[in-house]
């Protein structure tokens, strides 16, 4: 395996969340239901990231998969090449 997660998209996606609230953000990128995860890393070396909101509002979470602050988006994405 590589150790590097496929990338689940090029922009960050837009989430209302709850406070209190668990959310597992994808961290291998091949999750159909990006940014979270739907079961696709199993057999691979990623495991999702739980992400528990402290207050209710929306998150931009990344898809990229190439954060420094995962789950959140820090805008490495517009630096990726086609």
């Amino acid at each position: 395996m590589s150790g590097t997660p496929e990338i689940g998209g090029t922009k960050p996606i837009r989430v209302s969340v709850e406070a209190g609230k668990s959310y597992w953000w994808c961290a291998c990128g091949k999750s159909k239901a990006q940014p979270f995860c739907d079961g696709s890393h199993k057999g691979s070396e990623f495991s999702p990231l739980e992400y528990k909101a402290a207050a209710s509002g929306e998150t931009a979470f990344c898809t990229c998969k190439r954060t420094a602050r995962q789950p959140a988006c820090d805008g490495t994405h517009k630096r990726l090449t086609p």
